[in-house]
């Protein structure tokens, strides 16, 4: 597995991690046992880098990791939670008082004293502005109670400004082959800056794997049925934002251009996990898995060859031909 560095945290870690946002909720049941066996999986295969958040089956995915710790106390992982989205999504909320509350409940579902990486969880624009916010940020810091900070952000004009700020570690941000605007200027300016990048949503939602029709049906409580309109959350995190009919299309082409460029060595899904973490700043990519069989094998893309010039320049052939049109100018 290549190894990379987390912005300006020093820390070492796997080029491809793992997100938990589906050992908590939001993508259909995963069970204890399940869960368990993900997180064993994709450190035998090499994975140091757990994403999670406070808000994710409400805590039920930092715990999980937390038991998984405690039997793993000497792993290596670098475990980055989230915190804010337990709340209710105003500025005031983004205060001393509440990150100590916060970061408190994270340390103990987590079982840990200090916290390696926590990250601002897409707040509200103004926060990005606050000076106040990131006092607060480095006070933490100065209490033990974390080690670093970054953010999570949903468009590329916050990333830009956090990047500004001199003690943020890691800003993570939706990026994949149907996302292209970050590469233009977020990730030049986290280069620059020494600033980490974390991938998310590396695979649209799964569509980037090939694996879905116009025919598959997604769980009720998955959030790829009841938040594609953006009823829930920003659309964006659901396929990307693309519709979906959109999306299966411009799927198919990126497997052919996978199978043309990369031929048996890749699945189209290990394809496009190598392509983010293969792009200048990015730190590391934190694909979800919900059993074994996808931890191993999303794992197994952190040991791709370069991909080249072909393939990125294939890539944003079908972005600019059938993705760009739907894409928001926030993002």
């Amino acid at each position: 597995m290549e190894q990379q560095v987390l912005g300006r945290t020093g820390r070492l870690v796997s080029a491809v991690g793992l997100g938990t946002w589906q050992l908590g909720a939001d993508w259909g049941e995963v069970s204890e046992s399940d869960a368990r066996a993900v997180l064993e999986a994709s450190l035998e295969a090499g994975v140091t880098f757990f994403d999670t958040a406070d808000v994710y089956g409400d805590g039920r995915s930092e715990q999980a990791i937390g038991s998984f710790l405690k039997d793993h106390p000497d792993s290596g992982i670098t475990v980055a939670t989230k915190m804010g989205r337990r709340a209710d999504q105003v500025p005031e909320n983004y205060v001393l008082e509440h990150f100590r509350e916060w970061t408190d409940r994270s340390r103990r579902n987590l079982g840990v004293d200090r916290l390696d990486l926590v990250q601002l969880h897409c707040p509200p624009t103004p926060v990005y502005s606050s000076d106040a916010v990131f006092d607060a940020l480095d006070q933490l810091v100065s209490d033990g109670a974390i080690a670093a900070y970054g953010v999570s952000v949903e468009k590329t004009t916050e990333a830009l400004e956090a990047i500004a700020r001199p003690n943020v570690a890691t800003v993570q941000i939706i990026l994949n082959a149907f996302r292209l605007k970050p590469l233009d200027e977020v990730l030049p300016a986290a280069s620059a800056a020494g600033v980490g990048i974390i991938a998310r949503v590396p695979l649209a939602s799964g569509l980037l794997s090939g694996r879905y029709t116009k025919d598959t049906v997604f769980a009720e409580n998955d959030h790829r049925t009841f938040n594609r309109d953006g009823a829930a959350f920003d659309v964006g995190e659901t396929f990307s934002g693309v519709p979906y009919e959109v999306g299966l299309e411009a799927a198919a082409r990126f497997t052919e251009l996978a199978r043309d460029r990369v031929g048996d060595s890749l699945t189209p899904a290990q394809a496009a996990i190598a392509w983010a973490w293969q792009r200048p700043g990015v730190s590391s990519v934190i694909p979800g898995a919900r059993n074994v069989e996808q931890a191993r094998a999303n794992a197994a893309a952190g040991d791709a060859g370069t991909l080249g010039p072909l393939f990125m320049s294939g890539v944003r052939e079908i972005y600019d031909e059938m993705i760009k049109e739907h894409v928001h100018d926030k993002w």
